[in-house]
């Protein structure tokens, strides 16, 4: 019998735990991980960008440059100078274990759980780090989407009919309820996801993010019959699945990556953060769209510690 030519998956492993327990011990295994992660080609001044940047003399992880400063005396800048640890009170190693701990939840982890596991004295403290670091890892490289890619829009937020009777909104589901917020979101087939939050929901705002995050050289944009996506045939090889009358599979022409996208927000938001407000629901996305894109990526928390 012939063998299988077919190659075993590869098995693509996060830090552990121990892994991290071992990896960061104390403050100064904190530091050293920021300063390499940060600066891979040499320490470069936050202010100016000066690559000529000499340590200080008696303060570890604090160097100094001459080139910006405005009285010829030198800028001293430390390792978290411009990073989302800067000004903060809290251990380099808590940031570090509360990243982790965001990272390894695959529907997230609310600021409740974070504060108790923590320790932390107040609420407040967890909640304003969890934002910080999803402000972090907002900051992504980006590269058009190219080869199959998957358009959808969906909307975040409870049934009107599981409201209390006070906070109805009396309107139908979807965009005309004004409870919930829209999403719109493109992704590669096997390849990385673009989501942004919506003010409005028409056929100028859909179009335009989808000619920002979506290259013409697509080999198939699939879409349903939103009449937001009814012109993309001038621009792009599309194709949509009509819902409404069950058809969900035509061949290579499905919404199936970017709705199994929006299970994973919506678990979240139900099972983790069970509310989440219009102004902070980008940095949520954001978080989301993070953890998706480097599914695949055993050093995911250096690329988290990279964008921070």
């Amino acid at each position: 019998m012939a063998k299988s030519l077919k190659k075993p998956l590869k098995t693509i492993h996060q830090m552990t735990f121990k892994e991290w327990e071992q990896a960061f011990p104390d403050e100064r295994h904190c530091m050293v991980y920021l300063t390499h992660h940060r600066w891979r080609e040499g320490v470069r001044c936050p202010r100016c960008g000066n690559p000529e940047c000499k340590p200080h003399g008696t303060m570890e992880f604090n160097w100094l440059c001459n080139k910006c400063s405005p009285t010829a005396t030198n800028y001293r800048f430390s390792v978290i100078a411009g990073t989302i640890f800067e000004n903060t009170n809290k251990p380099l190693r808590d940031w570090f274990r509360v990243i982790h701990l965001m990272l390894t939840s695959k529907k997230g982890i609310s600021a409740l759980q974070i504060h108790r596991m923590m320790g932390f004295g107040s609420y407040k403290t967890a909640w304003y780090m969890c934002h910080r670091v999803r402000a972090g890892l907002a900051n992504e490289e980006f590269r058009k989407l190219i080869g199959y890619v998957e358009v959808d829009e969906t909307y975040i937020g409870g049934n009107d009919k599981n409201r209390h009777a006070d906070k109805k909104s009396h309107k139908p589901g979807g965009q005309g309820d004004p409870l919930k917020f829209a999403v719109i979101g493109a992704v590669e087939r096997k390849g990385n996801v673009v989501a942004r939050v919506l003010d409005k929901v028409n056929t100028a705002t859909m179009t335009n993010f989808i000619s920002e995050v979506v290259s013409t050289d697509v080999s198939l944009l699939s879409t349903d019959d939103a009449v937001g996506y009814r012109n993309l045939r001038d621009n792009y090889r599309h194709g949509a699945v009509d819902h409404s009358k069950k058809k969900y599979v035509v061949g290579a022409l499905h919404t199936n990556t970017i709705e199994g996208f929006w299970s994973l927000i919506k678990r979240g938001v139900m099972g983790s953060y069970h509310k989440v407000s219009r102004k902070y629901l980008p940095l949520y996305v954001a978080e989301f769209q993070f953890r998706y894109n480097n599914r695949s990526n055993p050093n995911i928390f250096a690329e988290a510690i990279r964008g921070c």
